[in-house]
């Protein structure tokens, strides 16, 4: 499932995949696959996705079923 959350989160602070990527320590194809829904990212990873966009695990990783 892609992750959209994460991409407007991005998005939102006019970052884009290439900075996110360099301030966690993972490449922009890591980024990439993570929006696409292709990989699954460790808990360590999302931690640090969120706190550079100041979001919670919650807002971006969380996944409401309907």
């Amino acid at each position: 499932m892609k992750n959209l959350k994460l991409k407007a989160a991005r998005a939102g602070l006019d970052m884009s995949q290439e900075q996110l990527a360099e301030s966690v320590g993972v490449t922009r194809q890591t980024i990439g696959m993570i929006e696409a829904g292709k990989f699954n990212p460790s808990l360590q990873l999302c931690i640090a996705i969120c706190k550079v966009l100041g979001k919670t695990l919650n807002d971006i990783f969380w996944e409401v079923e309907s």
